[in-house]
């Protein structure tokens, strides 16, 4: 199906192309398709190098220290019916877990690196290596219906436009991205029991000796009391650490200048406070005291995130005797194989979006769908963003921008652009770069799971925006 999908779109686009004289000169869609190539490598493989290794030297700690097991077993009830063919010891759950929980969190790009070694994982479990297992699609599903507790990035994009109370999108993306997530998973289980979605049989291959599952599991050494009290210190720490994030300015401000701290960083707290009064342009509409602290909250609980992650993973695995830096970086050191192992795959995705986005095909799209989309009840004003959110998360950030920047547009329409930009997936990059990274050839229905989370998301997303914001 990807086959006839990936062709379908270089050829319309080419087809668009030559229709309104794209094809060649300043502007051309040869042109945006080398852009594309370039930023799949420049843009995204060779940043991932880093944040690859940098999470899996995490995950190795977490598996190491015990967390994840803990925290898997927590979650047995739910995994086991979501993944019944995973083994309940086998170290594919823990990363499904942490991935899931990043993109909850509103991680972004961090959760990316977890998802990978997840989908090594369970491609060990696969039997039939060049097709997607219903595990695998199951997985899948969850990420494209991307549950998210706060739309960290969508709120951002309305505060930067002006636009007062972000907080608002809160709970209803909760609802919209818990139906887009369970819809998801039923249609995968769904389909996953159709012949015509049957795995193909490939050539056979056997595990290599070095993916026993078996061997991943964490040799856990008793805490002993010190390491107990150090550990209750270092909790003592981050949780005074995060009352002065999420606090009044003025506690911070009062600790150091009765510490006298002040003054041995006020040159670094003049070059902030400096950095800060250089923009005021992006200075935040003014807001009600409520609303302030609650937005300062968020920000502040999503900033804590990462290094209570960080803190427990290290903290807990040196309480235990571990190495934590030969750990990480053991860890880390698959990084680079797993992020340019996905670049071929990368560059074919990318490059035919960019000669889709470029020759005009989406405007085209726009107007002939314009007549039945009235008849519906969908703004035709967001089905752009409807279209580009699946292909291109930078292609739907820049048409977000646009739509909220429109004085033209009711507040409404602006309002349910960021929900449904908040409340759909990259599923196109989720895939291409998810199984891309283990050699699946055969996404099986993994596509059309993807597709109808999206669909769900934006329909959703639609909803709530009429009843909350029309």
């Amino acid at each position: 199906m990807l086959n006839a999908i990936w062709a379908s779109l270089l050829i319309l686009g080419l087809l668009v192309a030559g229709l309104i004289g794209r094809l060649s000169g300043p502007g051309s869609v040869i042109d945006a398709a080398m852009q594309g190539a370039e930023r799949a490598v420049m843009g995204i493989a060779l940043p991932l190098v880093g944040m690859m290794a940098f999470w899996l030297g995490v995950l190795r700690l977490l598996e190491k220290s015990g967390v994840l097991h803990g925290l898997v077993s927590f979650l047995g009830p739910l995994l086991r019916r979501l993944f019944p063919q995973v083994p309940a010891d086998h170290p594919a759950l823990p990363a499904m877990v942490m991935n899931l929980s990043a993109n909850m969190l509103g991680l972004g790009n961090s959760a990316t690196p977890l998802g990978l070694k997840a989908m090594g994982h369970l491609q060990e479990l696969n039997p039939h290596k060049q097709s997607a297992s219903n595990a695998m699609v199951t997985f899948l599903a969850l990420n494209t219906g991307a549950f998210t507790l706060i739309p960290v990035s969508a709120m951002n994009f309305l505060s930067a436009a002006g636009i007062p109370g972000s907080f608002r999108l809160i709970v209803p993306t909760i609802l919209t991205t818990a139906c887009a997530s369970a819809g998801a998973v039923l249609i995968s289980q769904w389909l996953g029991r159709k012949p015509r979605f049957a795995p193909l049989p490939d050539e056979a291959q056997t595990a290599s000796p070095g993916n026993d599952p078996s061997a991943a599991a964490p040799g856990q050494s008793p805490i002993s009391p010190r390491a107990r009290r150090w550990l209750l210190l270092m909790a003592l720490g981050f949780a005074a650490a995060a009352a002065l994030e999420l606090g009044p300015d003025h506690w911070r401000q009062s600790l150091l200048e009765t510490t006298g701290l002040q003054q041995r960083l006020q040159p670094a707290t003049a070059l902030k406070t400096a950095a800060n009064t250089l923009a005021p342009q992006t200075a935040l509409p003014a807001q009600s005291p409520l609303l302030a602290s609650l937005r300062s909250a968020l920000d502040g609980a999503s900033a804590l995130a990462v290094p209570a992650i960080l803190l427990l993973a290290v903290g807990l695995g040196w309480a235990r005797g571990l190495r934590v830096y030969e750990e990480f970086v053991e860890g880390a050191r698959e990084g680079f194989t797993v992020a340019t192992r996905i670049i071929p795959f990368l560059v074919a995705m990318l490059a035919v979006l960019a000669i889709l986005r470029q020759s005009g095909a989406f405007e085209l799209i726009q107007w002939a769908l314009g007549p039945l989309l009235h008849a519906l009840g969908f703004p035709v004003e967001l089905l752009s963003l409807a279209l580009m959110r699946p292909l291109s998360g930078s292609g739907a950030q820049g048409i977000l921008t646009d739509i909220l920047s429109r004085p033209d547009f009711a507040p409404s329409i602006k309002w349910t652009a960021a929900m449904l930009y908040g409340s759909t997936e990259t599923t196109f990059y989720v895939l291409t770069v998810y199984f891309g990274s283990v050699g699946i050839h055969r996404f099986r229905h993994a596509l059309l799971v993807g597709l109808s989370a999206d669909a769900i998301g934006a329909v959703g997303a639609v909803l709530m925006g009429r009843l909350l914001f029309t």
